[in-house]
């Protein structure tokens, strides 16, 4: 299954049309074509099963046809973790969390640390290509960098 991202979908949605940039993607790289089914997700636990009525490089509109809800976990994954020197090695780290099934990941920095600026932005397309590869419902929250000494007094139980 080849699971689409878009945080503007709703569960109330009938019809939806993604942007330019994607719908170039779905019709001239993946060759989707009118009829074709493809599935989405808004990262919120929801998978809208659709069919695409207009495909368009420039505007490719698609039709909802089922919706399933899934249900959020009962716990809370959260994952503190100080961004290496390597950046590749920070950004594997936050495909790998994402593919298992974190739920918030907070970069830390730490008195030693070598990289203490990280773009959240970078992070947060990893995430979301993350999410889609490994069929996941629920996106994952990133913090911004916080010092450790001030993430440990605000998650102190």
């Amino acid at each position: 299954m080849q699971l689409f991202y878009n945080s503007e979908i709703k569960n109330t949605d009938s019809f939806f049309s993604f942007d330019k940039e994607e719908s170039k993607h779905i019709v001239k790289v993946l060759r989707k074509q009118e009829n074709d089914k493809i599935f989405i997700t808004n990262g919120l636990g929801f998978l809208f099963i659709s069919e695409i009525t207009i495909a368009s490089e420039k505007k490719c509109e698609v039709k909802i046809t089922e919706i399933q809800e899934f249900e959020k976990p009962n716990y809370n994954l959260h994952i503190a973790v100080a961004p290496t020197k390597m950046n590749d090695r920070f950004e594997w780290f936050l495909e790998k969390a994402t593919e298992i099934g974190i739920q918030e990941i907070t970069p830390i920095i730490c008195e030693h640390s070598e990289r203490k600026v990280y773009k959240i932005d970078r992070a947060e397309k990893i995430i979301q290509s993350a999410m889609k590869q490994s069929n996941q419902f629920f996106l994952p929250k990133i913090n911004e960098p916080i010092s450790f000494k001030d993430f440990i007094k605000k998650n102190r139980l």
